[in-house]
């Protein structure tokens, strides 16, 4: 375990050259989340909530394996990407409201409900952060501060939308497969305390990672500071950027 110089956390790290063809850590964590998949597949509980969750896993698993030939995340990242999926496939097999480990939960935490739909919630900003972040680092260049608070703010805001598709979805389904989409279990503020277990592991993750490169990055304080410092160079936007368009015929100088 070791970190990258820009404090980009990394474990298992991943391949040093460009390759289009995936590892066989990968390719372990493919053949995994198939057999999980496979088996979340047969006979679950509500075939119509299985279908309405599994659009999750049509559309980003293979976007995922995809977009992984041009642009390879981390080892770290795509086994936390791999084992939140297998979370909410788990959950799709028996519908979130009814997975025999949520009771178990429920009995742990003295709770009122099966608690498995505020663990993936949880897990969504706990496993799911660091991928984020990782973008932020390797995309946008981030440093410091916004290396840490971006991933962050990005997955309460994919937390969000992914609330509001529950709520038109639900809206526009069978009420019974709906009801089971939605996991509210009678709760009518269900989405909030959900974005709220998300926001919570976000957190958690951001901060365990801000420890490790504590820890092992010796300038990890002087590139929080220079984080938060303007370039000389540097002017405001809006009507400033906009006039100094207008006046190159909208060209870079």
């Amino acid at each position: 375990m070791g970190y990258e110089p820009s404090g980009c956390l990394i474990a298992f790290a991943g391949p040093t050259r460009k390759e289009t063809t995936m590892t066989r850590f990968q390719k372990l964590l493919v053949l995994i989340f198939l057999a999980v998949w496979v088996w979340a597949a047969i006979r679950p509980s509500d075939r119509h909530d299985w279908l309405l969750e599994n659009y999750l896993v049509f559309i980003f698993v293979p976007l995922i394996i995809v977009t992984g030939r041009y642009f390879k995340l981390s080892s770290l990242s795509y086994g936390l990407i791999t084992l939140f999926m297998i979370l909410h496939v788990i959950g799709s097999h028996y519908t979130y409201a009814e997975v025999p480990f949520g009771y178990v939960l429920q009995v742990w935490l003295g709770a009122s409900r099966n608690m498995y739909d505020r663990l993936v919630h949880f897990s969504f900003g706990l496993l799911l952060a660091y991928p984020i972040r990782e973008v932020f680092l390797r995309v946008a260049k981030v440093k410091g501060v916004w290396g840490y608070y971006l991933p962050f703010d990005v997955t309460l805001a994919f937390s969000a939308v992914y609330e509001i598709i529950e709520w038109v979805a639900a809206a526009n389904v069978d009420p019974q497969a709906g009801l089971a989409f939605l996991g509210s279990q009678g709760d009518i503020w269900d989405a909030q305390k959900d974005m709220t277990m998300a926001g919570v592991g976000a957190l958690a993750a951001m901060v365990i990672t801000a420890l490790v490169n504590m820890k092992y990055q010796p300038n990890f304080f002087a590139e929080m500071k220079a984080s938060f410092k303007i370039k000389a160079d540097d002017e405001p936007l809006g009507e400033t950027r906009l006039q100094k368009l207008r006046g190159t015929g909208g060209k870079e100088q």
